[in-house]
C-alpha cells in the first residue's frame, strides 16, 4: 500500500537478453510521479514493489542491475510478460 506521506519513488528498467536488466530512469517525488505518468502513455505495465524500488533506486542509472537482485527483477520481467501477453 501506498504511503501518502511518502513522495512516490518510480524506477524504470530496460531489459534486453542476454544482457542483465538495467536501470534507467529513477526519481522521487514530481520526478517519479512523471515516470510513471510517461511509462502509462507508453502502455508500459507497472509493478508496485516499494522494497524492489528502494534498492534499485541505488543502482546508477544506465547500469546493469546487480546480480543479488537478479532474482527479485526476474518476478518483475515475468509480470510484465504477462501484462503484455494479456494485451
Amino acid at each position: 500500500m501506498t504511503d501518502p506521506d511518502k513522495p512516490t519513488l518510480a524506477v524504470a528498467l530496460t531489459y534486453e537478453a542476454p544482457r542483465a536488466p538495467k536501470v534507467v530512469a529513477v526519481g522521487r517525488g514530481h520526478v517519479g510521479e512523471k515516470i510513471i505518468e510517461v511509462a502509462r502513455a507508453s502502455g508500459v505495465p507497472l509493478r508496485e514493489d516499494p522494497v524492489l524500488a528502494e534498492v534499485l533506486s541505488t543502482v546508477e542509472i544506465d547500469r546493469e542491475i546487480p546480480e543479488s537482485l537478479y532474482r527479485a527483477v526476474a518476478v518483475v520481467i515475468g509480470f510484465v510478460l504477462q501484462a503484455n501477453a494479456r494485451r
